[in-house]
């Protein structure tokens, strides 16, 4: 009976996912849903990307945690349209949570669409939310493990950020060994070394970012 649920529940999210694709793309939106644990860096990563998009461009974010609006009101103090969804206690946000957030927002392209979702390295992977791509974030402080601890993340990742490599001669972490570990399990995602602190490598993921873009009709 758990699997027959489960099957549903997934079934359903997916056909609201494919309809979120379809709004998105008639609403010319490029959609990164941002994934990570707790504390890597998302909100920080999201602001600096927000900074290097034209002002000709639309740009919202859809915000996700358990409780609080901590990151929102970041985003928020930057000027930037943001939505808050607070899950109660769920683990991962869900396609009908982001048509709902889209109906709050109001956001219209051409432009980016930035969804944060929850702190979690297990929930999110089998929801989809209709995302464009899907961008993975580590930081050095977490260890190099990770892509060996939680595959399934990492495998689906269109892109994989490496956050916090200023701090690389302060923690004991292997970039090779992290990088063959990535590769285990997804060979074609780029992996992009960044520290949100000094800005260090933002460039590079900026320029990810357009060349992204260009098939959905929005540039920066």
């Amino acid at each position: 009976m758990r699997v027959s649920v489960r099957k549903s529940i997934l079934s359903a999210n997916d056909e609201q996912a494919e309809r979120n694709k379809a709004r998105f793309k008639a609403s010319q939106l490029m959609v990164i849903n941002v994934m990570a644990s707790p504390g890597a860096g998302k909100t920080s990563l999201i602001m600096r990307l927000l900074e290097n998009i034209p002002s000709e461009l639309s740009r919202g974010v859809i915000e996700g945690d358990v409780a609080s609006s901590i990151d929102a009101d970041r985003i928020a103090a930057v000027g930037v349209p943001v939505t808050q969804i607070n899950t109660g206690g769920a683990c991962h946000l869900d396609a009908f949570m982001v048509d709902r957030a889209m109906d709050d927002l109001k956001l219209s392209g051409p432009g980016y669409l930035f969804i944060e979702n929850i702190g979690n390295l297990i929930c999110p992977t089998d929801f989809r939310l209709g995302e464009t791509a899907n961008m993975v974030v580590a930081s050095v402080p977490e260890g190099d493990d990770k892509p060996i601890k939680y595959p399934a993340i990492f495998a689906q990742a269109d892109i994989i950020i490496l956050n916090k490599i200023d701090l690389l001669p302060l923690i004991d972490f292997n970039l090779q060994a992290f990088s063959a570990a990535v590769r285990a399990v997804n060979e074609e995602a780029p992996i992009i070394n960044i520290s949100c602190t000094t800005g260090e490598g933002i460039d590079t993921a900026v320029r990810w970012l357009r060349e992204k873009s260009m098939g959905s009709g929005v540039y920066i």
